[in-house]
């Protein structure tokens, strides 16, 4: 995948910013990777907030609530026209919100079996991969390699005691997350700014909610509940989707799925504040190995836009 001159990517993220009126100069200040950062620890804590509120909901009665939640303040927010759009068009943003739909699906099934930490580190095999069938350039083979020794190391260089129902869901969910990516750099080129991120969270919302009924019932309409669920969806789907989505406008896809191997590292903090999961020595180191990938890509993707300019 090739990159985009610094001029070039200047000028598509002034023109087509993913928030509203004010907003994209103090998000593009962050840099696409500080985007992709703040994302990665807003969703994480949501999920942690997520596995609290289970209970009350259950899994698929979270989902439904986050991406009705989202989609509601998505549409408020961007008010995006519905006119004007080719069949592909609309047949992007439709994909775009099953993949949504279907990873927050699988991943909230997968963390109702196995603890968050495993979960995630299942689920990020998805960008780890993408990111090795991306990349057109050998040196990141080297950063998804090192990324991945991390994650299986977190992992605790096995997944044998899991639930291996939690673990397929996980994995499942890992794959969604790869074409989530896809997809989502796809329909931010096709809709201005977050227009196509509101209408595919209401697509996703849409086909979900039924689900979500069906299992919670009166339960999602508990005013704690429904208050919580906001918690989630805008922690976990309004603004790190809108943030990633600026993102992919200024990153290659390649180097935009290694960063995603720190999501196992911001879940297994997140579940240490939030849920009581202590950090092992083991996951310390894990935790160093996708941090150094992960520098390790956005060193390579720096040198790569200087060399374009000079």
């Amino acid at each position: 995948m090739t990159t985009p001159d610094t001029a070039t990517t200047a000028a598509v993220a002034a023109s087509h910013s993913t928030a509203p009126p004010g907003a994209p100069r103090r998000f593009g200040s962050l840099g696409p990777v500080g985007l992709v950062l703040a994302g990665g620890i807003s969703v994480q804590f949501g999920g942690a907030l997520a596995v609290l509120l289970m209970p009350r909901a259950g899994a698929l009665g979270v989902v439904a609530l986050r991406l009705a939640v989202a989609a509601v303040v998505l549409l408020l927010v961007c008010r995006p026209r519905v006119r004007g759009y080719s069949r592909a068009d609309w047949g992007t943003v439709v994909v775009f919100g099953v993949t949504m739909a279907g990873m927050n699906g699988l991943f909230y099934q997968a963390v109702d079996r196995i603890p968050l930490g495993p979960a995630v580190t299942l689920e990020v095999l998805g960008p780890l991969a993408l990111s090795v069938i991306a990349s057109r350039r050998a040196v990141n083979l080297i950063w998804a390699g090192l990324a991945l020794a991390g994650v299986f190391l977190l992992g605790g260089g096995g997944f044998g005691d899991l639930d291996p129902v939690g673990a397929a869901f996980a994995l499942g969910a890992g794959a969604m997350w790869a074409a989530y990516i896809v997809f989502s750099a796809r329909t931010g080129r096709r809709f201005p700014q977050a227009d196509g991120l509101a209408l595919a969270m209401a697509v996703g919302a849409v086909l979900f909610l039924p689900l979500g009924i069906a299992e919670a019932g009166a339960k999602l309409l508990d005013p704690v509940t429904i208050g919580l669920g906001a918690a989630v969806a805008l922690l976990s789907s309004v603004l790190p989707y809108t943030l990633e989505l600026l993102a992919l406008r200024r990153l290659p896809a390649s180097t935009f799925a290694v960063l995603m191997s720190l999501e196992p590292a911001i879940a297994a903090t997140a579940g240490f504040l939030l849920l009581d999961q202590a950090l092992t020595h083991t996951q310390a180191l894990a935790i160093a190995l996708v941090v150094a990938a992960s520098m390790g890509a956005v060193r390579t993707q720096v040198g790569r836009g200087k060399a374009q300019v000079s």
